[in-house]
């Protein structure tokens, strides 16, 4: 069964879980009965409106794109290799003085 992603969070039921369903006084019940194992963790899913969870997917989205284009720079095996990286960038001229981001 598909229940919308919201319900299920707001009940605590993640894909796989086992849940049992009751017709009582006109309305259908759904109760979670058990878990697939998954963690305990708590989310931060109450954290956020949902246009700020909107807007929290777009960016990561467009990480993602960015990634697999090919628009990335190394990897570091340190933070101090990567500030060591942006700080000879910077004195080569070849970093932008400004970033450019998208207004949504």
């Amino acid at each position: 069964m598909t229940l919308p992603n919201r319900l299920r969070t707001l009940a605590g039921i993640a894909e796989g879980d086992f849940v049992e369903a009751a017709f009582l006084r006109g309305k259908i019940v759904i109760t979670l009965q058990g878990t697939t194992g998954r963690s305990k963790f708590p989310t931060a899913d109450d954290d956020y409106t949902p246009e700020q969870r909107r807007t929290i997917d777009a960016r990561l989205a467009e990480g993602l794109a960015d990634v697999k284009a090919g628009r990335i720079h190394g990897r570091f095996a340190s933070a101090k290799d990567a500030s060591a990286y942006v700080e000879k960038a910077v004195t080569a001229g070849s970093a932008p003085t400004q970033i450019k981001r998208k207004v949504r």
